[in-house]
């Protein structure tokens, strides 16, 4: 068996519609067109999201809000899990890279440290940005703050 023995599966494919080539075909005059109208016409192009003159639903549909093109979205980690993680994996210094190995973020990700939670172990966090209350919170315990 080569490629130039392969067919498809039988019932699979189907004569093309020959339209417009007389009476006798069976498919001449309108050529399946209809009568009259834009779409018997040739050189008939729709417009993207035309419903017949009917008020399109892009413009039915009310607008509102707005949208910050410049909005820096951050994963949100809470120091209780940087304490549950250096517990586990007995570390010092947690970094992204640590992070993402833990499946915590995508490397793609910028990360935030928020407070919440209990902080017992002196660490050194490395991170894009930090909330006043984790930064109270890591360094309360000796540990130490390093912004990206």
């Amino acid at each position: 068996m080569d490629l130039s023995s392969l067919k498809p599966a039988a019932g699979s494919t189907h004569r093309e519609k020959r339209i417009g080539r007389g009476q006798g075909s069976g498919k001449g005059g309108t050529s399946t067109r209809g009568h009259k109208g834009a779409k018997s016409r040739s050189g008939y192009k729709s417009k993207i999201g035309f419903e017949g003159g009917q008020m399109p639903l892009q413009r039915r549909v009310p607008k509102f809000g707005f949208k910050n093109i410049n909005r820096v979205e951050y994963k949100a980690i809470n120091v209780g899990m940087l304490q549950a993680l250096a517990e586990r994996d007995n570390l010092t210094v947690i970094d992204r890279d640590v992070l993402v190995q833990a499946g915590l973020m995508s490397k793609n990700d910028l990360l935030k440290v928020l407070g919440d939670g209990a902080l017992t172990a002196k660490l050194e966090v490395k991170a894009n940005a930090f909330s006043a209350k984790a930064v109270a919170a890591i360094e309360a315990v000796g540990g130490t703050v390093v912004k990206l």
